[in-house]
């Protein structure tokens, strides 16, 4: 592949495990809020989800689900610890009738020839009593995030309560049966959501997780917990099935980790080490320069500043992975212009993009032709009225 250009290189195929891609340009998982409401706390997909996804659906392309909570504590689940949805208006994957609704993405990606995988999510104390059925966020400790919640809540106001280890056990079966029921509604696989602040990038960073049990301290226990549940759920459905998105620089939600580069190190070569039957497919990991509220200057700057951080990258975690290979997916402010050099210099094997998929349904097509990328609208990314504004309403090049 030497003589590609690094746009070109975008549209090679590559295999990930079970997959079998015609070209990198992956979808991230983005958060939309446009489906419907069942009860309290079920969200279920509906046609206009399955417009959304099947309108970025492109042959041999792979999709990955806005985050999908695994469960819910509302009579249905009788367990604290399944408290894992956090928002409204996001479709989980807990009840017959998410899956059926799923069952109508999945089978809308297929018929364009993609592949769609179900990111697996628990938001831990991301959320607050409102959008529990009164019950108390569950966390690795009781630290709560500062301001407030989408319900208008201060964090601080309901802070979280640290999971018992039952409920850690508990979590990680959860995991596991959320990865069949995945696999039930069509899903091709799943990625389990380890990054953005929520419940497993809660107990990998230092400054959320203070337990002091097997769960806590050291960076061994800290990752104990999602290598457990990498091991469940590729015992579940097949680790050629699995991915795992991981974001050792993030700042989302009150998460500075003292050291990312020695602690996320130490998770990536914990993960190539696993035995090939639970060692996941690919981890997908997040650009240290991107940011929900910084700009790229300010975020490395900061990074830089932070007495453990020297020259941030993603580089070591990538070549610790590809000793094991574990296949490398990279996400962070990508553009035309930069995504096709992070293949050329073998620091990732495919690109997701996140809002560039949402304005740009053909994102794949205008980038091998060079169209021109319609402009995404930030105030429609979380909900809109109509739903379909800044949703599936985007135009598709002439």
């Amino acid at each position: 592949m030497g003589s590609l250009s690094p746009l070109e290189l975008l549209f090679t195929p590559l295999r990930i495990g079970a997959f079998a891609l015609q070209h990198r340009v992956v979808q991230a998982p983005c958060t939309r809020m446009r489906s419907t409401k069942e009860s309290d706390g079920i969200w279920v997909p509906n046609d206009l989800n399955v417009e959304y996804y099947a309108q970025r659906a492109s042959k041999g392309g792979l999709m990955l689900s806005e985050a999908t909570p695994i469960s819910r504590d509302d009579g249905w689940l009788n367990s604290l610890s399944m408290q894992a949805a956090g928002y409204p208006g996001v479709p989980g994957i807990f009840t017959p009738s998410q899956i059926e609704g799923w069952r109508k993405v999945t089978n809308a990606v297929h018929a364009k020839g993609g592949l769609i995988l179900c990111q697996l999510w628990h938001v831990g104390r991301a959320t607050t009593p409102g959008f529990l059925g009164g019950k108390t966020p569950l966390a690795p400790s009781d630290i709560p995030i500062s301001g407030k919640a989408l319900d208008g809540m201060e964090y601080a106001d309901a802070p979280p309560r640290p999971m018992t280890i039952n409920e850690i056990k508990e979590v990680v079966l959860e995991y596991a049966a959320a990865s069949k029921r995945a696999i039930e509604a069509g899903f091709d696989g799943v990625e389990i959501h380890g990054g953005n602040g929520y419940l497993l990038d809660q107990f990998l960073h230092d400054n959320v997780n203070n337990r002091t049990d097997a769960y806590g301290g050291s960076i061994e226990n800290r990752s104990r917990i999602v290598l457990e549940i990498i091991s469940a759920v590729t015992e579940a459905i097949g680790a050629e099935r699995v991915g795992i998105r991981l974001s050792p620089y993030n700042y989302f939600q009150d998460t500075r980790d003292s050291n990312p580069q020695k602690h996320w190190g130490y998770l990536c070569t914990q993960i190539a080490s696993l035995p090939e039957s639970s060692r996941p497919a690919y981890v997908h990991m997040i650009e240290p320069r991107f940011d929900e509220v910084l700009d790229e200057s300010e975020k490395i700057s900061a990074l830089e500043t932070t007495q453990e951080v020297v020259k941030p990258s993603l580089d070591g975690f990538r070549s610790s992975l590809k000793k094991g290979g574990v296949s490398f997916i990279a996400a962070g402010n990508f553009k035309p212009e930069n995504a096709g050099e992070k293949l050329v210099t073998g620091s990732a094997d495919a690109i997701a993009f996140g809002r560039l998929f949402i304005s740009n349904p053909d994102l794949p097509r205008r980038l091998k032709g060079g169209i021109e990328l319609t402009k995404y609208d930030r105030s429609t990314f979380y909900g809109a009225t109509p739903p379909e504004k800044g949703y599936t309403d985007y135009p598709f090049a002439q």
